[in-house]
């Protein structure tokens, strides 16, 4: 039992204004919101929306990966041979990934999306946004709000299955202490870190 490591993510959460508390709580509640959205005015499935946006989403600002998410579906849906040609700010094997779930869109089920996402990172994330609140989002910044220190994205070490699994469990332990959920907790604590170390994005 990792004591330490749910004191770190816990000690974030204590750093967290009213606000961040607020609104970090909200976070995927939101991102669902602009996914069924996106769905809705394009007729396309929760899963198809929360997938584009999904893969868009490495290293790229959460508000331009909306932008990026709404531009490729729309150019697909208008002319799909043209959404190659649409900018994105990620990268290129991730628009592909984005472009696969758009092409499969009509017999896409949850585990099709999985298994065109494939990394854990990009199946977390699109899990937490398609509404499962038990999922955790495992970045290189919950890494380091998990480890109590800050950690430049390159130093971040790779994180196998074994230290997956081990940094969810330990903000499912922290997320129950105060009785909100583990998705809410890894969204808190990054809202918190944000602020408290000047990370942009």
């Amino acid at each position: 039992m990792s004591t330490k490591n749910v004191n770190n993510i816990k000690a974030i959460y204590l750093l967290a204004t009213t606000q961040e508390k607020i609104d970090g709580a909200k976070w995927y509640q939101s991102a669902h919101e602009i996914a069924l959205q996106l769905a809705i005015d394009y007729k396309l499935s929760l899963q198809t929306a929360a997938g584009v946006i999904a893969a868009l989403s490495p290293r790229n600002k959460w508000s331009r990966n909306v932008i990026d998410a709404e531009n490729l579906i729309e150019a697909f849906t208008r002319d799909s041979e043209s959404a190659v040609n649409i900018k994105v700010c990620t990268f290129g094997k991730n628009k592909e990934k984005a472009l696969k779930i758009l092409e499969n869109k009509d017999d896409l089920f949850v585990d099709t999306t999985r298994d065109i996402l494939k990394g854990p990172k990009l199946i977390e994330f699109f899990n937490c946004i398609c509404g499962n609140k038990d999922d955790v989002c495992i970045d290189g910044h919950a890494y380091c709000v998990w480890n109590g220190s800050r950690t430049s994205l390159k130093d971040v070490p790779s994180i196998g299955v074994k230290l997956r699994k081990e940094i969810k469990s330990d903000f499912r332990k922290a997320a129950a202490k105060f009785d909100i959920s583990a998705a809410e907790m890894q969204a808190i604590t990054w809202v918190a870190w944000r602020r408290i170390y000047g990370v942009k994005g």
